[in-house]
């Protein structure tokens, strides 16, 4: 009889401390003596957006024939069959060409060899506190710094090639390009006295030029400079890099590299002629390398 009337009051106790409990742990006093949920408070912040881009564009379909004809001008030589070949471009093997693709062509011709590069990256960010762009634009701006590119322009400096509008970068400080070649458009030495020293070929503005100061056919050196570029992508940057003096025959290599969301796209551009004391046209293959980086993003953002 006992032992019927001790369990029920024990049960009924326990379930008043497993109550009482559960009150002090989901809810704590306000300021004003209200109860707030404490998990609530507490909670998890919401998942960073993702990118705009969920795939990547097929790189060795996305260049027009039209545009890889004019800089592949070697190709135009081969026979039909041959052409139809070399335009179709070689595709980097990639076990997931919706995070990496990319494409390449080579064209020869007697007056020397034109390469080009083309190569696609969709970034994600693992990190559910930042989003992919968020990670895509470290990842762009660690490129820019390894290529030794401003990160900004300076005031009223141009930032694209003579013809197009934008301000540009400042030169990067003497010695901080890469030592595998040497950067577009050097800045012309002067004397003491603030005039071109003889005999160093340049004009009266202190471009380089002929012994009458007439422009250089590669344009402006400040205008050829690795410089930030404006209205390509969300952010660009143009590259120029010619190999050291003493090469069999100098080869040119121009890189743009632009950003749209978290889609990062790396032109590379590449000229050796045959002659090995002819030196590629940098505003040439600058302008060309601009040009076809425009075309992409425009499919980018179609």
């Amino acid at each position: 009889m006992l032992r019927k009337m001790y369990l029920p009051g024990v049960a009924a106790l326990l379930v008043a401390a497993v109550a009482a409990g559960t009150a002090g742990c989901t809810s704590e006093a306000g300021p004003d003596g209200s109860a707030t949920d404490a998990k609530a408070a507490g909670g998890a912040l919401p998942a960073a957006q993702p990118g705009r881009y969920r795939t990547l564009l097929e790189p060795c379909g996305a260049v027009d024939r039209g545009v890889l004809r004019d800089m592949l001008p070697g190709v135009v030589t081969l026979p039909k069959e041959q052409q139809r070949q070399a335009l179709r471009g070689t595709a980097q093997v990639t076990y997931d060409t919706d995070r990496r693709a990319a494409c390449s062509w080579k064209g020869n011709s007697p007056g020397g060899t034109h390469q080009l590069r083309v190569d696609f990256e969709r970034v994600v960010s693992y990190d559910p506190a930042v989003s992919d762009e968020a990670r895509a634009q470290e990842v762009f701006a660690r490129r820019q710094a390894a290529a030794s590119v401003p990160l900004t322009a300076g005031p009223g400096e141009r930032t694209d090639a003579p013809g197009d509008a934008g301000p540009s970068a400042t030169p990067a400080p003497s010695g901080s390009g890469p030592a595998l070649g040497t950067r577009a458009g050097p800045a012309a030495v002067t004397s003491p006295g603030g005039s071109p020293p003889a005999g160093s070929g340049t004009g009266p503005s202190g471009q380089p030029g002929g012994p009458a100061g007439e422009p250089s056919p590669s344009g402006s050196a400040a205008a050829l400079q690795p410089r930030v570029l404006t209205g390509l992508g969300d952010a660009a940057f143009l590259d120029d890099v010619l190999d050291p003096a003493g090469s069999a025959a100098q080869r040119r290599t121009v890189s743009v590299v632009f950003r749209t969301s978290n889609v990062i796209v790396t032109l590379v551009y590449a000229q050796r002629p045959a002659a090995p004391a002819a030196v590629p046209d940098s505003k040439e293959l600058q302008e060309k390398t601009q040009a076809m980086a425009r075309r992409l993003a425009e499919q980018f953002d179609d």
